[in-house]
């Protein structure tokens, strides 16, 4: 019996080519075409096989950059004249990275304003409070490709035919839900590689991330991290005031 997961992606294909350039420090000017194309097409097969409820146009990005490979790969037609023999088939594709980068980081900072303008009105702090350890540090929320990132290191090497085979009497997605809230109400937050380190097999690894997806799904924990590809976190979701609990018996 399998588990799978319909999880809302906000993140698009040009979110995802974003994150592996700047994941691996490539220059966008010149991006090497068969690794982008390689990390990408690992990425979408993940995300298939834990039916992350695709849109079409991840699909037509990978075909997309199948093309702009094989391109690369024919030899320049000389006879076609100067300027269609030095095009550069990487063109257009980052013509649309450029763009929508900087449309990325328009978004961002009106999001920060925005955030700025609320905390203007927050009540101040009284004399000897407690600054709660989610202040502590600014954090960011981790992406949809950070945890599938963390996960694959998590699971190098193992076997596709395990992600259809996730539900094991000793493993289940349910039991992994409720064990991670219940350590939730001890720990402010837990570590994204703790909870896979602590696994048995790779078995548990995929329940557990299964689980972290749910919960993520539910909206019942943010996961969040410190900065760009840095440890990943996860924490109660805070404006989420209906217990998982209470949810599941209505």
């Amino acid at each position: 019996m399998s588990y799978k997961i319909k999880l809302e992606i906000f993140e698009g294909p040009l979110d995802l080519l974003l994150y592996l350039v700047k994941k691996d420090h490539l220059n966008i000017y010149d991006i090497p075409i068969a690794q982008v194309t390689e990390q990408y097409l690992k990425y979408l097969d993940i995300m298939q096989l834990l039916n992350l409820n695709i849109a079409g146009e991840f699909l037509v990005m990978a075909a997309t950059l199948m093309q702009i490979k094989s391109q690369m790969l024919l030899p320049l037609d000389e006879s076609a004249g100067t300027t269609k023999a030095q095009e550069d088939p990487r063109a257009e594709l980052v013509k649309r990275l450029l763009e929508y980068e900087k449309f990325k980081e328009i978004a961002q900072d009106l999001r920060e304003r925005e955030t700025a303008q609320r905390d203007v009105f927050k009540r101040p702090k009284s004399l000897g409070e407690e600054i709660p350890e989610d202040n502590q540090g600014v954090y960011f929320e981790a992406s949809l490709f950070d945890l599938i990132t963390a996960f694959s290191a998590a699971l190098e090497g193992v076997p596709k035919e395990l992600f259809y085979e996730v539900i094991k009497d000793e493993f289940t997605v349910e039991d992994k839900v409720h064990d991670i809230l219940h350590l939730l109400l001890t720990f402010p937050s837990l570590k994204l590689s703790e909870l896979f380190t602590k696994a048995k097999n790779k078995m548990e690894i995929i329940v557990v991330f299964l689980a972290v997806l749910e919960l993520i799904r539910l909206k019942e924990i943010v996961a969040r991290q410190k900065g760009l590809f840095q440890e990943i976190e996860i924490t109660r979701n805070k404006e989420n005031i209906i217990p998982y609990d209470r949810r599941n018996k209505t």
